[in-house]
């Protein structure tokens, strides 16, 4: 039994971010639930076991409450401000307030609404391909494409800003801005993200952003239509909170900013984790372009071998919890380690192993519960849609620099990319397959 005299295993320091899955591997494997501290001194039990994960994921007793948080970090020694990350209400609530502003925003989500966004998705990433490429023309011939490119600030980092504010419904001359606030926020993550540090300040701004652009809106939205036919989900939120006042307007505000912090950061991860790992193997990548019907199951096993959000937000146990062998007691303060569950040898054989073919099992990149990501079919739209588009324009797509270690994010909760540098290559037309955009044609891989 691992206990409070245990010292804390040392977390999110440079050797640390360096070999992330060599440290959850240890401790996954030397005990369940796992006292560790981070740089800014919060200690809490961390979960790195795949069943242990679920459990804290489905069980009630581990709230997200943010009341109960502010008490167990305030007696923790760790304060907290009411701008911060934990007052976020989708992500932190229980229910019954859970439930309701879940079932608000959920009709954004349906297989109906994400698939008509699909044409949106597509344009935007030729269009950021297109200006990629203009940005960066070189040569014709041999030498065409040679220049390195940061895939990162080219695309990963743009796109899923852009295809938020097609959900949003946010006016293009206000795009932008909101490309701004996205490059502000993506250093606000984490336990380590302190009031001092300026997230909590940016958050605030950032609050006051999305405000102006809902009194905007306001007067625009139709209130004798139902919500859930209105065109976008900024002018369903309104209707929502017109007709049924089942939204405040803090609540309103709150769930766009958390669309735009989740949303966006976790989705750049993934793109960028995507493209970097089939690029560091050549023979899954080679695979993919003779079989490009293996897009879902590729992209499942890349979520799983390359996690982008690689620990949960906290949560705090409500009574005494025996889990994995250990009591975990009442008010102490939990995350669960998704990236070391996803490779969890118990339940994925040769975890360390990337197989596109590997069968679909039940990987917890997007969460489970009731705070299973309602962005997870967006999401992998995306990503299906930037594979396709860019191995199918750049057939010999290649690091620019194969020697050089990957940069990851120096954030404990985010697993990204900082830059990812690339060799375009010669472009080639995409080969058309029946009922697919596009075929990932054989290149050299």
């Amino acid at each position: 039994m691992t206990g409070p005299t245990v010292p804390p295993v040392e977390i999110d320091t440079p050797s640390f971010f360096a070999d992330q899955h060599g440290h959850y591997g240890r401790i996954r494997e030397s005990s369940g639930p796992r006292r560790v501290r981070n740089p800014q001194g919060l200690e809490y039990w961390l979960v790195t076991r795949h069943d242990e994960a679920r459990t804290v994921l489905l069980d009630a007793r581990f709230s997200k409450d943010p009341q109960r948080a502010s008490v167990a970090l305030s007696a923790a020694g760790y304060g907290v401000s009411g701008a911060g990350s934990f007052f976020l209400p989708l992500v932190n609530s229980d229910p019954p307030d859970h439930t309701r502003l879940r079932r608000l925003v959920s009709g954004a989500f349906t297989p109906r609404r994400v698939a008509a966004l699909g044409p949106a998705v597509e344009r935007l990433t030729h269009e950021l391909l297109d200006a990629m490429a203009e940005r960066d023309a070189g040569p014709a011939g041999p030498d065409a494409g040679a220049a390195p490119v940061d895939l990162m600030a080219a695309l990963a980092f743009p796109l899923p800003v852009l295809v938020i504010s097609e959900l949003i419904g946010v006016p293009h001359g206000n795009r932008g801005a909101l490309l701004t606030w996205a490059a502000r926020m993506l250093t606000v993550s984490g336990p380590g993200a302190t009031p001092a540090s300026g997230p909590a300040e940016r958050t605030r701004r950032l609050h006051q952003w999305f405000a102006s652009l809902v009194a905007a809106k306001r007067p625009l939205v139709r209130t004798d239509v139902p919500a859930d036919e209105q065109p976008d989900l900024l002018s369903a939120l309104v209707a929502a909170h017109a007709q049924e006042q089942r939204l405040s307007d803090e609540e309103l505000v709150s769930l766009l900013v958390l669309l735009l912090l989740a949303g966006h950061e976790t989705t750049t991860g993934m793109l960028g984790n995507a493209v970097d790992t089939l690029l560091r193997h050549p023979d899954q990548l080679a695979l993919l372009r003779k079989r490009p019907e293996l897009t879902p199951s590729a992209i499942d096993e890349l979520l799983r071998y390359e996690t982008s959000l690689a620990r949960t937000t906290l949560r705090v146990a409500t009574q005494d919890v025996e889990l994995g062998g250990t009591v975990i007691p009442a008010g102490g303060i939990v995350s669960v380690a998704l990236a070391a569950a996803n490779r969890d040898p118990d339940v994925f054989p040769l975890p360390d192993r990337l197989d596109i073919t590997r069968e679909r099992g039940p990987h917890l990149a997007f969460g489970h519960g009731i705070h299973f990501c309602l962005g997870a079919p967006l999401a992998r739209l995306q990503t299906e849609t930037v594979l396709t588009a860019l191995f199918g324009r750049y057939p010999d797509l290649a690091p620019a620099d194969p020697d050089q270690p990957q940069s990851w994010r120096p954030i404990g909760d985010m697993r990204g990319l900082l830059t990812l540098p690339v060799r375009l290559g010669p472009r080639a037309p995409a080969r058309p397959v029946p009922g697919r955009p596009a075929a990932y044609p054989a290149g050299t891989a």
